[in-house]
């Protein structure tokens, strides 16, 4: 008789610590809907588009592409920031990317301003079309051809 009272009483306690487990584990969302949310909210003229695999798709003025990719299984960079514009970049176009960037990596817009232009304005003759730079963490490449300048700026996941 004891032995069934005490198997019954397991159960009980098992199906409560199950429940409470359940129930006091808020549901999350999307780590990545959430970056284009506060995207959106951040950046005058900034339009989140559609989400496509690991990949939101952003559209703003100042930029011929604008995407943000997140990390999926077995990557090695966290989220990227992807920016395309003209092959000289407008005023506007650093200010996107360093807002952008600076929501995404949460750091200063001072910082990530000044990274952008730098990889930006080393592209030309003596360094070539393709630059890789890292700064405040961040892995930079910036390439370019006749018409057009893009960056893509990413962050390692172990940082």
């Amino acid at each position: 008789m004891t032995l069934n009272l005490n198997v019954r009483g397991a159960i009980l306690l098992a199906a409560a610590i199950t429940g409470l487990v359940v129930f006091a584990s808020p549901a999350r969302a999307d780590q990545c809907d959430d970056i284009a949310k506060q995207l959106g909210n951040g950046i005058d003229g900034l339009k989140v588009n559609f989400k496509a695999a690991n990949i939101i798709y952003l559209t703003h003025p100042a930029a011929k592409e604008l995407s943000l990719g997140c990390r999926a299984q077995g990557q090695t960079y966290s989220n990227e920031l992807y920016a395309k514009g003209d092959r000289r970049p407008t005023p506007q176009f650093y200010d996107l990317v360093a807002s952008a960037a600076a929501i995404i990596f949460t750091l200063p817009k001072d910082d990530t301003s000044t990274g952008a232009t730098r990889c930006l304005k080393r592209m030309g003759i003596l360094r070539g079309d393709k630059v890789s730079m890292r700064y405040k963490r961040l892995n930079m490449e910036c390439a370019r051809t006749k018409t057009e300048a893009s960056i893509a700026i990413t962050r390692p996941k172990d940082e």
